[in-house]
């Protein structure tokens, strides 16, 4: 299998020009030359075939032989809200929510939130979501979104039908993970909290708004274990 890129711009006509650090790699790890196949994509379901023109210092232009539209995603929608980790753990679970088809992740700021999202950051998680992309085959990138207070995610998903979180030593129903509505509606979100959990207060701020607690076993999780365990278990119920 050729080699894929990401071109952070809509291809259109035949040609095309990768710069930043998709030209880094092409030139100086894969030592390109005219005549180099790989494969393209821009983000938009398709994947483009081509080849390389010319070479220059921190730009490779690239000829289009073909468009295709392959699609590796989900049959839903499917929102992960978690209050992310501590360091390196947090490029772990992009990496790996990108594999499973996670349509969007919410960064959350919540009561007992250990690692507040800074945008230095959010744009190093970015680019593990590019990398993670090209290696998976998925041709539309997940979305990454601004870091949203437990409060504005309840408001920003009240129109999602199947809502559930998980709650360390809490009461739940863990067949709501395998949810027979699941492979007939739209999009799905699921939340995890930090490593100590949701508060009480916005443990029954998402109850009342309609949100499921499951269990997710009687081991307590780290966060990233516990995001990827659910995520994982709702896809496999499709």
């Amino acid at each position: 299998m050729a080699e894929r890129f990401f071109v952070d711009h809509p291809i259109a006509g035949d040609r095309a020009v990768l710069a930043g650090p998709e030209a880094h790699h092409l030139i100086h790890v894969m030592r390109a030359k005219a005549g180099t196949r790989v494969v393209l994509f821009d983000g938009s379901g398709a994947e483009f075939a081509a080849e390389v023109c010319d070479v220059r210092r921190s730009e490779v232009g690239l000829a289009v032989l073909d468009r295709t539209l392959v699609d590796r995603e989900l049959p839903l929608r499917l929102v992960l809200a978690v209050a992310l980790p501590k360091g390196d753990r947090q490029k772990w679970l992009i990496e790996k929510a990108v594999e499973l088809g996670v349509s969007q992740v919410v960064p959350l700021e919540t009561a007992h939130s250990v690692a507040q999202p800074v945008e230095q950051a959010l744009q190093r998680l970015r680019r593990t979501v590019i990398e993670a992309s090209k290696q998976c085959g998925r041709n539309r990138l997940m979305e990454l979104s601004r870091p949203r207070t437990w409060e504005e995610l309840i408001g920003s998903t009240a129109d999602i039908p199947v809502r559930l979180l998980a709650h360390p030593g809490g009461q739940g129903d863990s067949s709501l993970i395998r949810n027979p509505q699941s492979s007939s509606v739209s999009s799905v979100a699921v939340a995890i909290g930090p490593e100590g959990g949701f508060s009480s207060d916005e443990l029954s701020i998402a109850l009342e708004a309609g949100w499921q607690q499951v269990v997710l076993g009687a081991r307590i999780l780290r966060v990233e274990t516990a995001a990827i365990f659910l995520v994982a278990s709702v896809v496999q119920g499709l």
